[in-house]
């Protein structure tokens, strides 16, 4: 700007300047006595208020993410929008427009344009009263701030007074700032930066040359011409900027011709309110900040926010959707969805769900594992079993009723039994399982006045969305803990040596068999590491998952804890998951290598320690139970198309029992197998069968079926 590089001097009072404008207002007030207006000169400036102090001008609290970029703008006490701005941040060409159009002389004169004040005085005594005010944008400014009418002569020598009093005090930018921020334009709007997210819907930094023509008019009138109100109001007066800059020769008669077709807008747009529970907390936590930076990513947000609403409003249920993104780097938080969308009564949209706390499912057994891991009690190949086990009274079942026998570590995790999680829980303590929780930074809650328990390993504690997500992150970051933050609060000084949650070993064998997880429909296998889990009584369905960068948390359910029948971690939460990495980025960051220590090998070349998970009380974790034929049920037809000579196999499933198994068919041996707990059998002809099975403690069990 011309003119603008006495930017910070501060200029001493002028005597001669106000004797220039006691001449004006003899001039102005006709029959008014000289003597009078010096009076009345003397008694305003002495109630002058000061310049204002920048740093305590009341404006709206502006939220922004970690790059600037607003997020949710808070009114003022007073229910004003009014949001801070600095004169970069708006279009040059709008600054152009504006100084042409309502004080061409800015740069120079010193508050008071005293050619255009004789104009106005002479006019004055002429018609008898104000045809035009000759203010200044420094008078303008004078006037914001005091908020006091100006058309009598009382309040026009007041405003020039106060004009001086800025002049002397503050640089030609931090006046231009403060008429950007309390310009009015309709309403409850005020500023530059207000008006345009109001009227346009985007910061002022980049305005059309039409846009930047209705901005400049609607201060001079904002109740008459606001286009929300009166568009042909606003169209006319925008339409005389722009004849006015034609003439000025701030803009072609073309450019003012083409800006002329340019639509008013004719309703005011909602301000931006993205990550609103958390930019809320921001807000509640620095109450006198005027603009507070969360580590949100804008983009990243809206996006995330869109396919929480959309697959929320696809599940139905009144279910709710929560969303955590962090980057495992440095724990910034990156996105946060607490809810389905903030005005949606039906959910209980204004509850965050990202700080609830619920039972977690299934989704803390990768960390049960890998503490067995890193013990040396299990490798990913080791075996284990999965048979009905009882703990004192507690007896935990598979999800689907079923059990597998003797499984891998690696397909007891990927299929997500209960059984062997609880028995390695047991072995490895719950206590140290709570105590792992918590060097991840997770808090978790468990009922008063209790110990752990083994409960814990399938969702018997209470723990957040950000618990989950910061327990996963350390998992992806190869067992070293990192503190979320997103902007809200101080986030703790970070320890010399924080203890790890893993060590890089048992991390990476963790990551390595959740990468095996099946995927949902719309996922791609070995994209990322993930669990699912679902809570007791169907309450909650969670996704955890990582890559090499970035960990995502999902949530889904009813806020008031109701249960949901049927919903799944799998099926309400993990297309979430994966939809929300495919919003991340087009390609996934691999998974960490392998550390040093690493032992790749079957569970034929595993050390003989490995090769058989065992639990250090074996007695305590066994119950005896018999072999029982799972498939076919005794007394049914099963139909195997042997009529019309294209017969199938015969399955035959067995549940419970101690590997290997003999099967039989009328006594007759059909098949033995060393671990599987089925095998196939191809009948000669139809008629009655009876099944036989004997496990390796000479148990047996029996069906009589018909085959046809």
């Amino acid at each position: 700007m011309n003119g603008t590089d006495d930017k910070t001097r501060p200029r001493r009072f002028r005597a001669p300047g106000l004797l220039t404008a006691a001449a004006v207002v003899v001039a102005w007030g006709g029959l008014m006595a000289g003597a009078y207006g010096f009076a009345v000169l003397r008694d305003v400036r002495e109630t002058v208020p000061p310049a204002p102090a920048f740093a305590l001008m009341p404006v709206s609290t502006a939220v922004v993410d970690k790059d600037g970029r607003l997020l949710r703008p808070f009114t003022t006490d007073g229910g004003r929008w009014r949001l801070p701005v600095t004169i970069s941040e708006v279009d040059r060409h709008f600054i152009d427009m504006l100084l042409a159009y309502e004080d061409k002389n800015f740069s120079s004169h010193r508050g008071i344009e005293w050619s255009s004040m004789l104009r106005a005085a002479v006019q004055y005594a002429g018609a008898g009263h104000i045809v035009s005010g000759g203010s200044t944008l420094t008078m303008q400014v004078a006037r914001l701030l005091e908020r006091e009418p100006t058309r009598n002569l009382a309040g026009k020598l007041r405003q020039m007074v106060h004009a001086d009093a800025l002049e002397q005090t503050l640089s030609k930018d931090e006046i231009l700032t403060l008429y950007l921020t309390l310009a009015p334009y309709g309403g409850n709007i005020e500023g530059i930066r207000a008006a345009s997210l109001a009227y346009f819907g985007k910061e002022p930094a980049r305005l059309t040359t039409a846009e930047s023509a209705l901005l400049v008019a609607l201060p001079q009138s904002p109740e008459a011409r606001r286009p929300d109100r009166d568009p042909k109001a606003a169209l006319a007066a925008r339409d005389r900027v722009l004849d006015r800059m034609v003439a000025e020769g701030v803009i072609s008669a073309e450019e003012g011709e083409v800006s002329k077709l340019e639509p008013i807008p004719k309703a005011r747009r909602d301000f931006p309110m993205y990550a609103a529970h958390l930019a809320e907390a921001a807000v509640k936590a620095r109450p006198n900040t005027r603009e507070i930076e969360l580590t949100i990513d804008r983009q990243l947000q809206a996006a995330l926010e869109k396919l929480g609403a959309d697959r929320a409003a696809q599940l139905r249920n009144r279910l709710s959707v929560a969303i955590v993104v962090a980057d495992q780097a440095t724990g910034n938080v990156l996105a946060s969805v607490g809810s389905a969308g903030l005005f949606n009564a039906e959910s209980d949209g204004y509850v965050d769900m990202t700080e609830a706390v619920r039972s977690p499912g299934s989704t803390l057994k990768p960390l049960i594992y890998g503490l067995a891991f890193e013990l040396g009690m299990a490798h990913p190949e080791s075996l284990i079993e999965d048979r009905p086990t009882a703990f004192n009274g507690y007896v935990p079942v598979n999800f689907d009723g079923f059990n597998r026998g003797t499984v891998t570590i690696r397909q007891a995790l990927t299929e997500s039994l209960n059984i062997p999680a609880i028995v390695v829980l047991d072995a490895v303590g719950p206590a140290r399982l709570v105590a792992r929780m918590k060097r991840a930074h997770a808090n978790p809650l468990l009922p008063v006045d209790t110990a752990p328990s083994l409960a814990v390993g399938l969702g018997g504690v209470g723990v957040t969305l950000r618990d989950l997500v910061s327990i996963y992150a350390a998992i992806g970051r190869g067992g070293s803990p990192v503190v979320l933050q997103d902007g809200v609060k101080t986030p703790p000084a970070a320890e010399a040596t924080p203890a790890p949650v893993l060590d890089p070993v048992a991390a990476w064998y963790v990551a390595n068999i959740l990468a095996d997880v099946p995927p949902p429909l719309n996922g791609s296998p070995g994209r990322i590491a993930y669990k699912t889990g679902t809570s007791y009584g169907y309450r909650d369905a969670w996704a955890i998952g990582f890559d090499g960068k970035t960990v995502v948390g999902v949530w889904v359910g009813r806020p008031d804890n109701s249960a949901v029948p049927g919903i799944t971690g799998i099926q309400a939460a993990a297309p979430i998951l994966f939809e929300s990495f495919d919003r991340l980025a087009k390609t996934t960051v691999p998974l960490r290598e392998a550390p040093r220590g690493t032992i790749f090998a079957s569970n034929a070349d595993l050390p003989a320690p490995l090769k058989r998970f065992r639990h250090p009380d074996e007695q305590k974790v066994k119950r005896d139970a018999a072999p029982e034929i799972a498939y076919p049920e005794d007394g049914v037809d099963v139909d195997l198309g042997i009529a019309s000579g294209e017969a199938a196999p015969l399955i035959v499933k067995v549940r419970n029992g101690v590997p290997p198994f003999t099967f039989f068919a009328d006594g007759a041996p059909i098949g033995r197998s060393a671990f599987a707990r089925q095998e196939s059998w191809l009948p000669q002809g139809p008629g009655f069968v009876t099944l036989s099975v004997v496990d390796a403690e000479g148990r047996s069990d029996s069906v009589k079926v018909f085959l046809d």
